[in-house]
């Protein structure tokens, strides 16, 4: 069957050149009778192909190139990239129980998101293309990898701009949605109906183990949520204190503690900025602190109260941090790139009198992969700081 002709404009044409996948609808010239949702041929005003998009009726961000390959975006070609993508996996995420099977743009499958906890696949439908693929998604899933449930955490707002509806349960199979996972030889329990994101936050898992190997005296993890970083990190530590706003989280962060016997850590509700001021006040000093926020900028429009939240919350942490002590300071706001996080802890390092250098400069896990070409794949900033 043949598919869906749109026109797209020069402009767009260049972007696809420069191995960018997103096409805008101010760049289609005709698209007329296109079903939401579909595969589409993109072509210039001359017919020529350009490649193969799905198609919303609804965002500005109106096509998302699949293919440039003249080729039918049929199942098959579903399958081997999904499959791909898994086998990937394989290599780079080897051991790992938890982990990104499908990272959308990364995986050239935009705006799709496939996460295994297990033998349980968590899946985000975020266009209106994907969510016409799901049906499909989740027969491949069953066929290859037969997992014993498949959840979907479709709970996101940019749903709303596709024109899609929140929503989120079980999509095959059945049992517990509370799972329990090992990660970097800790025990942790994932909600995946309820849990952050799909569950839990996957892109840290190779951040956590390496921000283990600076772990020594007493700790401070600030928006420790269930205690990923505090928990990993307890054992070449004589004491952690983890810091959260949400008591649910911490609730979470007790029952992984439980799971692994862990002696040392202690947890207390609080805003994370309020207890840095606190703490300077009251002379508390650590050895190591973790900083890993939300996102602070997730518009454009948001960078400049971002960079002084930044700044703000890294001028603290630097100021009750020991001598010959490691800060490791996360960013996953996109709006704020690694120059920009670098920029606000120097004019930090300076105002708190501290000499600061970078040991590592990391990212999200590699099962998250970055596309050069695309820098709304590289979200997650994560710096390992040495403060003299």
């Amino acid at each position: 069957m043949s598919l869906p002709e749109i026109q797209i404009t020069s402009r767009a044409v260049d972007r696809i050149v420069s191995g960018h996948p997103w096409i805008y609808r101010s760049d289609i010239r005709e698209a007329d009778a296109i079903e939401p949702g579909s595969v589409v041929r993109l072509v210039d005003r001359r017919r020529r192909f350009w490649g193969q998009a799905l198609y919303s009726s609804q965002s500005q961000l109106a096509l998302r190139l699949l293919t440039r390959e003249d080729r039918e975006f049929d199942r098959a070609f579903l399958a081997e990239r999904i499959l791909e993508a898994a086998h990937y996996r394989s290599r780079i995420a080897q051991g790992a129980q938890a982990y990104r099977v499908v990272s959308s743009e990364g995986d050239l499958l935009p705006s799709l998101i496939i996460d295994r906890y297990g033998d349980c696949f968590v899946i985000q439908t975020l266009s209106q293309g994907t969510e016409r693929l799901k049906s499909i998604v989740i027969e491949i899933l069953q066929e290859h990898f037969s997992p014993r449930m498949m959840v979907e955490r479709n709970d996101v707002a940019v749903r709303s701009v596709e024109g899609l509806p929140e929503q989120k349960g079980v999509l095959a199979g059945g049992g517990e949605c509370k799972v329990r996972i090992e990660e970097n030889g800790i025990q942790f329990e994932f909600d995946l109906l309820e849990g952050q994101k799909t569950g839990g936050f996957l892109d840290q898992r190779e951040n956590r183990a390496a921000a283990r190997e600076y772990a020594r005296g007493k700790m401070l993890d600030c928006f420790c949520y269930q205690g990923g970083f505090a928990l990993t990190m307890a054992a070449r530590c004589e004491s952690v204190l983890g810091i959260d706003s949400s008591r649910e989280a911490l609730e979470g962060a007790r029952r992984n503690q439980a799971l692994n016997e862990i002696r040392q850590v202690d947890w207390r509700e609080a805003n994370c900025f309020d207890f840095l001021k606190s703490a300077d006040h009251d002379g508390l000093r650590f050895d190591t602190i973790v900083l890993d926020p939300p996102a602070f900028a997730r518009h454009k429009s948001n960078q400049e109260a971002a960079l002084r939240a930044y700044k703000e919350l890294n001028l603290r942490a630097l100021k009750i941090l020991n001598p010959d002590g490691f800060l490791i300071t996360c960013s996953c706001s996109f709006h704020v790139s690694e120059a920009d996080l670098l920029e606000v802890i120097a004019s930090a390092a300076l105002d708190a009198h501290r000499t600061v250098s970078v040991v590592e400069r990391r990212t999200q896990s590699r099962d998250h992969p970055i596309l050069i070409t695309v820098p709304e794949t590289h979200y997650l900033k994560c710096l390992i700081l040495r403060a003299l």
